[in-house]
């Protein structure tokens, strides 16, 4: 598995669909093969460019929007990043966005990195994947 680095990145896989949602997050895939060399913008890198290892590539948006604090924005990433390790392995090989998309109440967590949260936070990302990813 590799993680999405550069904001070309993020973009491709961002035009392409939302696979699942869930209260909290979306998950957007864009399937690696030669034709989503034509859905990159003429700005941007072709596919090849992009990814050059074919493989499954994830990526984790968790913006200050939604995401006060640093800690509660990492605490969420190393979520998405383990799940996604665990789970999308199995999965065809494409570029995977997991994007925060609602905030989580700051009165149910009061603390930027409880064990609450995360166990909260990896029980959507896994109902996400499971919604999402295609049985390999």
């Amino acid at each position: 598995m590799q993680r999405l680095q550069t904001r070309p990145q993020f973009q491709a896989v961002l035009a392409g669909a939302i696979v699942a949602r869930t209260t909290h997050f979306a998950l957007h895939r864009n399937v690696l093969n030669v034709m989503n060399a034509q859905t990159v913008s003429a700005k941007t890198h072709a596919t090849s460019d992009l990814f050059p290892i074919q493989d499954t590539w994830v990526g984790a948006m968790v913006p200050k929007r939604w995401a006060k604090r640093a800690v509660t924005r990492n605490t969420i990433k190393r979520q998405i990043y383990t799940v996604s390790a665990d789970f999308l392995p199995q999965a065809s090989q494409a570029a995977w966005v997991v994007r925060l998309r609602r905030d989580f109440s700051r009165k149910e967590f009061v603390s930027a990195s409880s064990e609450a949260l995360k166990q909260a936070v990896r029980s959507e990302v896994l109902a996400l994947m499971r919604a999402g990813a295609p049985a390999a």
